[in-house]
């Protein structure tokens, strides 16, 4: 094979698509190349680049080109990502959370219900670390509207994460929790007093006994009496269910026609879960889905952005 069929392959390999091979053997060969050797492969590589009809000079193909940026960023995020401390890795997801505005405020909660209130306080303290503020303040000053409140108890909270419960405060907190969708404006409920102060401060286990109590008393779901109020229910997805919720989010991240937003979430489920809880996410994921989670990335992603994800996500199976 000549050196111009291996770069090629490098581009377009046989299973991987663009970025087929790896980034070493890309770059041994690149590195020897003099200038006539890299005419030869502009000229004898179509697929990538177009003949300027005016002046008669290669021109990069400018969907691939984008394409092939867009997908060297990912994977370096990705690996950026993995090898940052955690704290700080949820710090910057905040900050980056908040600098996007509402339609990102799901990560604030993601962040804050699924970590333990050690890795929450971690991050707490990494953000401070870096950018001289409290993540309190942050979200006390640049989240507006009825949301406010509650993001603030979230990210405040420190959750007591041992095995006690205490039956008396489940059904009372269960009976306070239909009360107040009962009674309550259901566009309003992430204001609701109660609902901030249960959802924020409660343990998790306690807030499982909680909503098994809310079924028994009155044989319904919490979550289908929240009507559209989709903060509320992520956040008790997060808290109690997070397999499910990440389920959703790969899902999601993973469609033709998904946001910036939802995209950059395979990246971060991956890399952040696949130390924790990534089998669970993934056997959800199938049961919800009917398709492997490895199965999927690979159909979606390429070159070593897909190696990597798919690689974590087998390691994490095989535990």
């Amino acid at each position: 094979m000549s050196s111009v069929d291996a770069l090629a392959k490098s581009f377009y390999g046989s299973h991987s698509g663009i970025l087929g091979v790896d980034e070493k053997s890309m770059l041994e060969i690149l590195v020897k190349w003099q200038p006539e050797h890299l005419s030869t492969f502009r000229n004898e590589t179509s697929c990538i680049f177009l003949k300027d009809e005016r002046f008669q000079f290669e021109i990069w193909e400018e969907i691939l080109l984008k394409f092939l940026k867009r997908e060297f960023m990912r994977f370096k995020d990705a690996v950026v990502q993995w090898t940052m401390h955690p704290w700080e890795r949820d710090a910057r997801m905040a900050r980056k959370a908040l600098k996007r505005g509402s339609q990102a405020y799901g990560l604030l909660i993601e962040l804050a219900c699924t970590r333990s209130s050690d890795e929450l306080l971690g991050a707490r303290r990494a953000y401070q670390s870096l950018y001289s503020e409290s993540i309190e303040e942050d979200v006390a000053c640049q989240v507006e509207g009825i949301q406010r409140q509650f993001l603030v108890a979230l990210v405040s909270s420190y959750r007591y994460e041992g095995s006690r419960k205490n039956d008396a405060a489940i059904e009372s907190d269960a009976q306070k929790l239909n009360k107040a969708v009962r009674n309550g404006d259901k566009t309003m409920l992430i204001k609701d007093e109660e609902i901030v102060r249960i959802l924020t401060t409660r343990s998790k286990p306690h807030l499982k006994e909680v909503f098994k109590c809310y079924y028994y008393d009155f044989d319904r779901d919490i979550v289908e009496d929240l009507g559209e109020e989709s903060g509320l229910k992520d956040t008790i997805y997060c808290l109690c269910a997070p397999q499910v919720y990440f389920s959703k989010i790969l899902d999601s991240a993973m469609k033709a026609n998904a946001t910036k937003n939802e995209q950059e979430a395979l990246t971060r489920v991956i890399v952040t879960r696949t130390d924790v809880d990534m089998k669970d996410i993934a056997e959800e994921y199938n049961k919800q889905y009917g398709t492997p989670l490895a199965k999927k990335i690979e159909d979606v992603a390429i070159g070593n952005y897909k190696d990597f994800l798919v690689t974590l996500v087998q390691r994490a199976l095989a535990k």
